[in-house]
């Protein structure tokens, strides 16, 4: 196993995040703050505000040492942001911004709730949105804004994201956020991704081992339902692979031992290859389109993979929907030993990727049930109804068009 010293003795690794793409950049072999430094230097910036989570700024030092290191070029800090983004609590730190006469770069420091709020705050910033009214007219793209500007202007700020969970929004523009009245969610998409994200597997043991995990699960259904996509492309499928490979076997050692930055870091490599394979616009199932609605009852993205993923695999195995993909998925799932390990008392033959992928989850101690999130049979019905409106429950293999059949897989999991 790589020791702390190990991982960083070989100096940064700096290169684009995608090949494809000249942001984000992505740095890793530096502790988080050097990282900083070099990165501010290269920006030439010399007024930063950071944002970080509450948890990382009150029970370690880690907001400290990223503020000594850069050396009174920070000019403004924001600590403690709240889950599913609240439109109201950016609008405190953007009018804090510019009290502060400007600043030349943003750095978020934590979870994607952090991640998401700095690319929301400089999006709202560059398009002069100061309010809840104007920071209403970004949202909308994908989803219909009626109230959407004409001219959106893309955000000049840059953005270093320091991420500490395997949530993946430090690559990609988009940013979720939760209106203030009305308490729905809302995508922003800024068209611009985040300008640098800073791996560090070290400042990761700080993070809550069910939440790093968790989050690892929902990289992993970006893979998954990417590579069991009837409409996948080349592209897709070959980053999916490439981040399968990396965080199934990653995860299963870092449960075993919390303490293995090689293995950390193998996730966070990872999530940047299932990144890049929703980037490149292969469309999802029913994992994500049932997982988006349990959000707004409390529970976490990762978990609702964590319980739905394997469920909904079953559930196209039975309509023998996508059989050729599925069994490729299981095959690349078995070469690893630690995988083959936890089902090595079953017969291969009769094993189907969900059952796989149940093994997996149960031993990273995960949920897999709807009672263990607390969600009662009460909820079933309207889970089912809201479902229904996601644009990826008709693009799952076997595309859902009626409440039974989002029912069934619900029925799976209720527990």
């Amino acid at each position: 196993m790589m020791s702390d010293s190990d991982f960083f003795s070989h100096g940064e690794t700096y290169r684009r995040a995608y090949t494809d793409q000249a942001l984000p950049m992505m740095s890793y072999g530096l502790r988080f703050q050097d990282a900083c430094v070099q990165a501010v230097k290269r920006l030439d910036a010399t007024r930063v505000y950071v944002l970080s989570s509450r948890s990382l700024a009150t029970s370690s030092n880690s907001l400290t040492a990223l503020k000594e290191a850069l050396d009174g070029r920070v000019v403004g800090e924001h600590v403690g942001v709240s889950a599913h983004t609240p439109i109201s609590e950016r609008l405190e730190i953007i009018g804090a911004i510019r009290k502060l006469d400007g600043v030349d770069c943003l750095i978020t420091l934590g979870g994607g709730s952090v991640t998401d709020a700095g690319k929301l705050i400089r999006f709202a910033l560059a398009n002069e949105a100061y309010t809840d009214d104007e920071v209403n007219t970004l949202w909308g793209g994908h989803s219909h804004n009626p109230r959407q500007r004409e001219q959106i202007i893309p955000p000049t700020i840059p953005l270093l994201c320091i991420p500490t969970s395997l949530s993946g929004g430090e690559y990609q523009s988009i940013a979720g956020a939760t209106e203030t009245v009305s308490r729905a969610k809302r995508t922003f998409e800024p068209k611009v991704n985040p300008t640098l994200t800073i791996q560090d597997p070290e400042l990761c043991l700080l993070t809550p081992q069910w939440l790093w995990l968790s989050s690892g699960i929902r990289a992993v259904d970006h893979c998954v339902e990417t590579l069991c996509s009837l409409q996948s492309n080349t592209k897709g499928d070959e980053e999916a692979r490439k981040g399968l490979a990396r965080l199934v076997p990653g995860l299963l050692r870092c449960k075993q031992n919390a303490n293995d930055i090689e293995a950390r870091h193998l996730c966070q490599l990872g999530v940047v290859e299932a990144m890049s394979a929703v980037s490149s616009g292969v469309p999802l199932g029913a994992s994500h389109a049932i997982g988006h609605q349990l959000g707004p009852l409390g529970v976490g993205h990762g978990e609702t993979s964590c319980i739905l993923l394997p469920a909904v695999c079953k559930y196209n195995a039975a309509q023998n929907a996508n059989n050729e993909r599925r069994k490729a998925v299981l095959d690349l799932l078995l070469r690893d030993e630690t995988v083959r390990d936890l089902v090595k008392s079953d017969d291969l033959a009769e094993l189907d990727l969900g059952d796989v992928l149940d093994r997996v989850i149960r031993k990273l101690g995960m949920p897999r049930s709807l009672k263990e999130v607390d969600v009662g049979r009460d909820k079933l019905d309207m889970l089912a109804t809201n479902s229904l409106h996601d644009l990826w429950i008709k693009t799952n293999a076997v595309p859902m068009t009626e409440k039974s059949q989002v029912m069934e897989v619900l029925e799976m999991v209720i527990g």
